[in-house]
């Protein structure tokens, strides 16, 4: 069975890789461009946002991406990471409820008075909940590690047009298939000129890790495979997409979020890395027979391999029967 996946982001790349363990030959498609997925430190973190929300298949989501990360080990690829926990400081008994009221009872976690904290914090903040079956990977690594795991053959180029057994791009020609799989991000769905909302989100790599366990509340600090990172999810939502930038104004308030969570002195600031995430979960088959896994947000390496293992198993069924 042939198989062609469009966009290799860690949702296109976990389908390849679910699809090519299911026995399918895969083909990518992926433009090598705007890979929000390639992001040099990503949180692995059950806990969401700043009510504490828990998604339903967050904690199922987090053992299968810390498993198949111990699986491409195994096989000899290399994913920085660190299974270290999360802390998340709460900056008053409010906030400790709404979190307390959507935590569900199997997460494993801890409260800490802010003076017990595992890593040092700004002054200001009332409680920490730490998660210590979260952490941080490279994605980078990640997606290149299924990606080379699954086998698939990966072709460079744009999809410019797809329908359920073929896909059109303008270097690579007509490239047919069983099934076709869409898996592009907030420039993929642009480019087939969908409406999406997109959301703008920005690191700054640092010359070391300001804390070793990841402190997120707002923004979030975290390890990296060098040195550090501080990031967030911060632009207002937009109806259309636009290549990544970092309004003077936006840096700022970053910095400041960044300050709020801990001591930032004596780190330096080595880089940037911005990319735009596509906002609306679709998976499954869609009415006009392709398959689509699109629309993870931040939550991609916390719940996109397993929807992967999902929809793969899905689709090799459908076709097997």
């Amino acid at each position: 069975m042939n198989i062609a996946v469009i966009g290799a982001g860690i949702a296109g790349a976990s389908a390849a890789y679910c699809l090519a363990r299911g026995g399918a030959s895969v083909t990518v498609v992926d433009a090598g461009a705007h890979t929000a997925s390639q992001v040099p430190s990503a949180l692995v973190n059950p806990v969401r946002g700043q009510s504490g929300g828990v998604d339903p298949q967050a904690l199922a989501g987090m053992g299968f991406t810390w498993g198949l990360v111990r699986d491409l080990e195994a096989q000899g690829f290399a994913v920085p990471h660190g299974q270290s926990g999360v802390l998340r400081p709460v900056p008053d008994d409010k906030a400790r409820a709404r979190f307390e009221r959507n935590l569900p009872p199997d997460l494993a976690r801890a409260w800490f008075r802010p003076e017990d904290s595992p890593q040092p914090l700004a002054p200001g903040w009332a409680h920490v909940l730490s998660l210590p079956d979260g952490g941080w990977l490279d994605g980078r690594a990640l997606t290149a590690a299924l990606l080379a795991a699954s086998g698939a053959r990966v072709v460079q180029d744009r999809a410019s047009g797809w329908n359920a057994q073929e896909i059109h791009c303008p270097r690579a020609g007509r490239l047919k298939a069983d099934a076709v799989v869409f898996c592009g991000g907030s420039a993929g769905v642009a480019w087939a000129g969908e409406a999406a909302t997109h959301r703008m989100g920005t690191l700054l790599t640092l010359d070391r890790a300001v804390t070793q366990t990841p402190v997120s509340f707002g923004a979030y600090l975290a390890p990296a495979r060098e040195g550090g990172v501080l990031g967030a999810t911060f632009e207002t939502p937009a109806p259309t997409w636009h290549p990544e930038a970092l309004p003077l104004s936006s840096l700022g308030w970053l910095l400041g979020k960044g300050l709020r969570l801990t001591d930032l002195r004596g780190a330096q600031v080595t880089g940037r890395w911005t990319g735009s995430r596509l906002s609306g979960l679709t998976t499954g088959q869609q009415p006009d027979g392709t398959w689509r896994l699109t629309g993870l947000g931040s939550k991609g390496f916390l719940l996109g391999p397993l929807l992967a293992q999902d929809l793969a198993a899905q689709l090799l069924a459908s076709r097997a029967g």
